[in-house]
């Protein structure tokens, strides 16, 4: 597991900017070192431990890129058709035969090795065939038109794949065209997740009087899950600081990652924060940002622990900018940063300056231009703000407000899910 020391977090200001948070996760939180290998079909969504460099050219061997007939192009005309014997024929999978070299033609289908002294392939289609058996080829192509020399995708020994790369099926196909059937990955993080509140309960109970359904710690376990990590689902803790702490402290002994949310605030009933102070650090943050300013940071014997604020919503912007990134970089994956899309806002807006805000929005085309429309209920609680809505507006700490027909950063829920 990976270890820090109990200050590791630590931080006096009173509210956290959001690049602080960043900063502080890139700088203190350490990747998982064990690794493992596995076979091509279970790579996806893997980070890759070492940078792999191409083993072989890709392609293999200079081939045509098209069905059609391969040249010497020195032996075209200078203008007008070239008439040409065709000599020999080439399939896909099968050697070059003999070399064929200037003054023939070369009947060729795609992926075929290029015949020895050929360097240029017509498309059958742009060709025509005469009666006698010879091939009439127009004027124009230029030399190397539709042949695919060895190496030209990727030459062998060159990196090919850096380490700490997610990957993705991109990625996997380049591996398996490389020859690549098994690659060295980082061990997946190990996350403990828990739910807070004497008030939650599991779905499929009966529901009782002032009682909610938990939700946080499916969202999160699902999130967690797509990002890569390997999730231990331990439930809900009630409102109780000896079992609270007893619970966490199991949790960090068996995990690269503890988090919960609820019960990060200041309130009588919220005990994360002592319980986490009773066995190891815990720097408290007020992150500058809306939803989701109460969000705590810390460290448990060793391993690092995130509470997240109770509101769903609020758990989802957290997500995006606090343990998104603290999960990448357990993980040993390279920082991929989220770069929003510029829309138009079709609503007025206004917050405080020295916290950045979320608001959700839905993306209507209008006149070719995406414009921005503002979810009728702002609460923090609205589950169905998220379900019915495409993504976040953001509003910058020092915006105070927004009016209709300006353009704003909209951030796509697909690029943080």
């Amino acid at each position: 597991m990976a270890q820090l020391s109990d200050d590791a977090f630590a931080f006096g200001g009173e509210l956290m900017r959001i690049e602080e948070g960043l900063a502080l996760v890139a700088d203190r939180v350490p990747a998982v070192t064990e690794t493992e290998i596995v076979p091509l079909t279970h790579a996806d969504g893997r980070v890759i431990a070492e940078e792999l460099a191409a083993p072989i050219d890709l392609p293999a061997f200079d081939n045509s890129a098209v069905d059609g007939y391969a040249v010497a192009h020195a032996s075209l005309a200078a203008s007008g058709e070239t008439v040409l014997p065709v000599s020999g024929r080439i399939a896909a999978g099968h050697g070059a035969g003999h070399a064929a070299g200037e003054g023939v033609a070369v009947r060729i289908f795609t992926g075929a090795p290029m015949p020895v002294g050929c360097d240029t392939v017509f498309m059958q289609e742009d060709v025509r065939l005469l009666d006698d058996g010879r091939v009439s080829l127009p004027a124009g192509l230029k030399p190397g038109a539709n042949a695919r020399p060895k190496g030209e995708d990727i030459a062998r020994g060159t990196p090919a794949l850096p380490a700490g790369r997610r990957l993705d099926p991109r990625d996997v196909a380049l591996l398996g065209a490389l020859g690549v059937a098994e690659v060295t990955v980082r061990r997946r993080p190990r996350v403990a997740v828990f739910s807070t509140g004497d008030e939650i309960l599991e779905p499929g109970s009966p529901l009782a009087p002032a009682s909610l359904y938990d939700s946080n710690r499916f969202s999160l376990m699902a999130m967690l899950t797509r990002a890569g990590c390997e999730v231990t689902d331990l439930g809900i803790l009630k409102d109780e600081i000896g079992e609270t702490g007893a619970r966490i402290l199991e949790a960090a002994r068996g995990h690269d990652l503890v988090v919960t949310s609820g019960g990060v605030s200041t309130g009588e009933e919220d005990h994360v924060r002592a319980a986490l102070t009773a066995h190891g650090s815990l720097a408290f943050w007020r992150l500058a940002i809306k939803p989701g300013r109460p969000v705590a940071m810390g460290v448990i014997e060793g391993t690092p622990f995130v509470g997240l604020p109770g509101n769903p919503v609020a758990v989802f912007v957290t997500w995006a900018h606090v343990l998104r990134p603290l999960v990448m970089k357990l993980a040993g994956s390279a920082a991929l940063p989220v770069m929003p899309q510029t829309v138009v806002s079709d609503f007025a807006y206004k917050k405080k300056t020295g916290r950045r805000e979320y608001v959700r929005v839905s993306l209507e085309l209008r006149d070719g231009r995406p414009v921005a429309v503002k979810y009728p209920v702002d609460g923090a609680g609205v589950v169905t703000s998220l379900t019915r809505t495409d993504g976040l507006v953001e509003l910058a700490e020092e915006r105070t407000s927004l009016a209709p027909g300006e353009e704003v950063a909209f951030l796509d829920y697909r690029l943080i899910l």
